[in-house]
């Protein structure tokens, strides 16, 4: 009889974690959204065009994607309360200062520093999430996470686009400061026993060396690609840039065999889903910020929407992801997740090549909503159990890393073709520039779902012949 208060004890502590990891990524979600819908509106009081709103986005994706692969290294080591209570308060900072912006180098400055504090909050959360739940219970928690999230693609672009249009771009970037404010309050509450495991090990260190050359790497190859359509290839400028930055990227590589806690463990991409499982996601992941990006800025700029009528006009594929992420996720987890990475990316797909609709004489019901719809219904098929083949391949103890590499990888994916924006459209992001920007998307999403079919795995048989990870004891 002294046993029977546990179970509930223990739901009330899992429903506690998942609104924390929820929450806790939410921010980082709720800014990009916000961040399309404000570019416009951006360039029109600091300036610069297409290339300052290339750089808001990449300057924020550059330092998150090369340094939450040491923030995954610390949520495994320092602890994954810790790191999150660390980003969460450094991304309100962050958000303050790009809010008071004078001018597009400091505005851009600051979402540097943003990506940094937004690098600890999303490996921490899933890994969360990861040690808390096991068997199909996890698979239904990252399905809630997915669909949870995915509510800051309805709040950022109607909040934000409301602030744009009604009063300052500025305002929308301090609406992260309320989720922020509820999650450290969770954070308090979390009980002094789960907190007291969240402990720092002995031998935690963090390798400045690997997250200098991963930065500088990356740093220089989207400089160069953002800043050629202006100067051109043969440029010396945009040629030291480039090859600097492959030459850095290439030592990273190297550093990473011969460090005994290499930031990126190369070991880890032995397990066929965690490598297939990170190349489907820098197919699909690039080719959703390419679309968000192109889609965002047309929308106001080209076909001449309000920036709240552009933010909403994305909003189907978000109702569609809530509505059904939790449902694919444990679809996924009794199926496994080979044919929804397949279909979803397909379906994508087929979305992307119906905004080739798009028309000089612009009507969204006919030329854009049955993308959109299409869209969300693949992203829904895809999300998830993307998540789930890759963390679930890999043994809990590793979770923040696995999880850290797989958002690098997204990010990076993102940095990297919006960085390419200028040279797809030509220099203009005008119809026929978007109609480019859509097949590009279309040919990344196809490839996505190819690679998903030849090396995705389910869970049986990549359980089986996995080095990373035993069998798991059901609970």
């Amino acid at each position: 009889m002294a046993a029977a208060p546990t179970p509930p004890l223990r739901t009330t502590t899992q429903s506690l974690v998942l609104w924390i990891a929820v929450l806790g990524s939410f921010v980082s979600f709720l800014d990009g959204t916000v961040v399309t819908v404000a570019l416009p509106a951006i360039v029109e009081e600091l300036g610069g065009g297409i290339t300052t709103q290339q750089w808001t986005v990449d300057a924020y994706m550059l330092t998150l994607g090369s340094l939450i692969l040491v923030a995954g290294s610390i949520s495994d080591s320092f602890g994954r309360l810790r790191v999150l209570r660390a980003g969460l308060i450094g991304f309100g900072v962050t958000s303050v200062i790009i809010a008071l912006a004078p001018s597009a180098p400091i505005l851009i400055a600051a979402r540097f520093a943003q990506g940094a504090a937004g690098a600890l909050l999303v490996p921490s959360s899933l890994a969360l999430i990861m040690t808390h739940f096991r068997g199909p219970a996890q698979g239904r928690a990252i399905g809630t996470w997915t669909g949870a999230t995915s509510a800051a693609m309805v709040v950022g672009p109607l909040i934000g686009g409301l602030f744009v249009d009604l009063a300052s771009w500025r305002l929308a970037f301090l609406i992260n400061v309320v989720p922020i404010a509820v999650t450290l309050w969770l954070l308090a509450r979390l009980s002094r026993q789960d907190d007291a495991r969240d402990v720092r090990r002995p031998d935690a260190h963090v390798d400045l060396i690997s997250a200098a050359l991963a930065a500088l790497g990356l740093g220089g190859v989207v400089a160069a690609l953002i800043e050629q359509p202006n100067l051109g290839w043969t440029d010396p400028r945009i040629l030291a840039l480039g090859t600097t930055g492959v030459a850095l990227l290439a030592m990273f590589l190297v550093r990473q065999t011969r460090v005994p806690d290499p930031m990126l463990p190369l070991p880890l991409f032995r397990t066929g889903n965690v490598a297939w499982g990170n190349g489907a996601t820098f197919l699909v992941y690039g080719a959703l910020s390419l679309n968000g990006f192109a889609l965002g800025v047309y929308l106001q700029e080209g076909a001449g929407l309000p920036a709240t009528a552009a933010g909403l006009a994305s909003l189907p594929i978000t109702l569609i992801l809530m509505a059904t992420s939790s449902r694919v996720g444990a679809l996924a987890g009794r199926h496994g997740p080979r044919l929804f990475m397949t279909v979803g990316p397909l379906v994508m797909a087929v979305g992307a090549l119906l905004m080739l609709m798009l028309a000089e004489d612009f009507d969204y019901w006919t030329q854009v909503l049955p993308g959109v719809l299409v869209f969300g219904v693949g992203l829904a098929l895809t999300v998830s159990p993307l998540t789930s083949a890759i963390l679930g391949a890999v043994d809990p103890s590793r979770s923040g890393i696995a999880s850290a590499v797989n958002n690098a990888v997204s990010r990076i994916a993102g940095l990297i073709t919006v960085a390419l924006i200028g040279t797809i459209v030509g220099g203009s992001l005008d119809l026929a520039g978007f109609h480019r920007t859509a097949v590009v998307t279309a040919a990344l999403l196809a490839a996505g779902g190819l690679v998903s079919w030849i090396g995705i795995r389910n869970p049986a048989a990549s359980e089986q012949t996995s080095p990373e990870r035993p069998p798991r004891a059901s609970e």
